[in-house]
């Protein structure tokens, strides 16, 4: 572990600790793995303290959780990841001109795979059902995100559109900020960020609560900025890696979307599937049929 804000911290504080909360601040200082892999129960078991001890230490340093403290080291990680013109870090696996091309699609299927379980494990229940009742509840909905999140907002807003719910995403700046500003406490504003820290999706966030909607984040970040101001954080996964390409993490944000649409769909089936029903043969009138002719 190289000198970083987290080991300066935990330097700070060492004198003023615990001979049990040291072992797990010696364990850490000297921690060579990947941040990511750090698990509480495997640092209790490795130092021989109790999970409430890894816990006051945590807080001693000045983070609120295991999962806040992980999320520092995590970061200062990807500050310290060397540059490598042979390989490009794809959301925890390495990609190299080494690999044989044939071994790409299980890599990445492979990889997939592994998000999507962590993200089943992962996933609050009580916080999955709190997000399908504020979906349905609300008179208005307005999804912000932006770079890689956009297509999942696209996603959600035609999943919503199709169950008939007024659902919306503004893609000029102002109007994103004017549409927030004007929320209401009927209506719901969704947020996606892989991070939880684009400091647009934020902001918007931010200025929703402010007005007195309901605020959902989806995140892969549990403790990230953007969970702060959520009253409901969907959480994809515990496999977090800050640096590199994110392309992946529309894997796990699609996946909570589909959650959401579904779930909707089964509390109110009678209503949204007569709405689907309805759209679907809207849209079907616009495919060609089996033997009909192009222009």
């Amino acid at each position: 572990m190289k000198n970083n804000r987290v080991k300066i911290k935990i330097q700070q504080i060492y004198a003023g600790l615990r001979p049990s909360e040291q072992k797990v601040a010696d364990y850490i200082l000297e921690y060579e793995g990947k941040a990511s892999k750090l698990l509480m129960e495997t640092l209790a078991q490795e130092t021989g303290v109790s999970q409430p001890t890894v816990i006051r230490f945590v807080k001693a340093a000045g983070y609120e959780g295991f999962k806040d403290f992980k999320y520092a080291l995590v970061q200062e990680e990807a500050k310290e990841q060397p540059e490598d013109s042979d390989k490009i870090s794809l959301y925890g696996f390495q990609l190299s001109k080494k690999d044989r091309l044939e071994d790409v699609p299980g890599k990445i299927v492979t990889t997939s795979i592994d998000m999507l379980e962590e993200t089943l494990k992962n996933i609050s229940m009580k916080e999955y059902k709190r997000a399908v009742e504020a979906v349905l509840g609300a008179e208005n909905i307005v999804i912000y995100s932006v770079e890689n999140s956009v297509c999942t907002a696209n996603d959600l807003l035609t999943k919503l559109t199709y169950l008939g719910l007024n659902c919306r995403i503004y893609g000029d700046y102002y109007l994103q900020n004017v549409s927030a500003v004007n929320l209401t406490r009927k209506d719901l504003a969704i947020g996606i960020s892989y991070s939880g820290c684009s400091r647009h999706t934020v902001e918007m966030l931010a200025l929703a609560q402010k007005a007195g909607a309901t605020t959902l984040a989806l995140t892969n970040f549990e403790n990230s900025l953007l969970a702060k101001y959520a009253d409901i954080v969907l959480c994809a996964s515990n496999r977090q890696f800050l640096y590199g390409d994110t392309i992946f993490s529309r894997i796990t944000q699609l996946a909570l979307v589909d959650m959401i649409y579904a779930g909707v769909l089964n509390r109110d089936y009678d209503r949204c599937s007569k709405k689907l029903n309805k759209t679907s043969s809207i849209v079907n009138k616009r495919a060609y049929g089996e033997n009909e002719e192009v222009l």
